[in-house]
């Protein structure tokens, strides 16, 4: 077997755009030769595939599976929403939830590096992405296990644009359904105020202390004043954005976590998966793009 140097898989690399492992794979199969190793890229669909990495997939689909006590709520990318509707996309959707919940993994590295019947996930991922010619990305997932006490809640809407699982202590299945409803439509960052990350509170502390600073009518204030101020507004925010202290939306009478008392029920846990939500998409400029398409033609 030929002495694979990191120059010659440096020089795969800039060729192909396809990873370091890929390339050096390519190459130890190929014997060192670069020539064959850019056409065993190209047959397996990876230098195709990696010329895609680039390019935003912030389209595509988020989707919940249970299976007894499991869950799995999981986000899949795409370039656009044609896409998103292929039927090979849904199934790879499928395929993922599947491989989720029937192994152990806490990483999306995790599940692409499962093997199955000879190759990996992520082969299956490259080989999807070279097949319908766009960006295929499999962005993150959530798995949960509840007890047998507690019941999932889930609501997926719009096709899967917004998808939102819930696990509640008690038995009852409608509560379940509203509270999952309320999380996909008033979009919570956590369940209550001791789960919200410490970062995101110390955040907005941090900018609430300034904007109260900043307003004329507190000039000269104390720390102190400004440090009570700022707790009334912090409340503020830990209502609009705990699921536990939000208004209900079928009850502006109750919060959430109020109704689910009142039915003998309490909020264990939360995922809101949002596509696309994060990615900053692409803008185009559909009569500049004719425009262009023109000149070339």
């Amino acid at each position: 077997m030929a002495n694979i140097s990191a120059a010659m898989v440096k020089d795969l690399r800039e060729k192909t755009g396809a990873g370091m492992l890929d390339c050096k794979k390519a190459l130890d199969e190929t014997n060192g030769d670069i020539e064959k190793a850019i056409d065993y890229l190209r047959e397996k669909g990876i230098s195709k595939a990696a010329k895609k990495q680039s390019r935003v997939a912030a389209e595509g689909v988020s989707k919940i599976k249970i299976d007894g006590n499991n869950a799995a709520v999981i986000e899949v990318n795409s370039e656009t929403d044609f896409v998103a509707k292929n039927q090979e996309f849904k199934d790879f959707v499928d395929y993922l939830l599947d491989v989720i919940l029937n192994n152990d993994v806490e990483s999306v590295e995790d599940v692409l590096d499962i093997e199955d019947n000879g190759e990996t996930v992520n082969d299956k991922l490259v080989a999807l992405t070279s097949k319908i010619g766009e960006k295929i990305s499999f962005r993150r997932f959530r798995k949960v296990v509840k007890s047998n006490s507690q019941i999932f809640g889930t609501y997926e809407h719009n096709n899967g644009a917004i998808s939102s699982l819930v696990i509640i202590d008690g038995d009852n299945n409608e509560v379940a359904h509203d509270i999952a409803l309320q999380a996909a439509t008033m979009a919570p960052i956590a369940v209550n105020r001791d789960s919200v990350d410490s970062e995101v509170v110390e955040h907005e502390k941090a900018v609430i202390k300034e904007q109260i600073k900043n307003d004329e009518k507190n000039k000269g204030k104390s720390d102190d004043i400004i440090d009570k101020m700022a707790v009334g507004k912090l409340n503020k925010f830990f209502k609009e954005n705990c699921l536990d202290e939000q208004e209900f939306v079928k009850d502006s009478d109750l919060t959430v976590g109020q109704y689910a008392k009142n039915n003998k029920c309490s909020i264990v846990d939360m995922i809101r998966f949002q596509t696309g939500e994060g990615i900053e998409k692409r803008q185009e400029n559909f009569a500049e793009e004719v425009a262009k398409q023109m000149k070339s033609a």
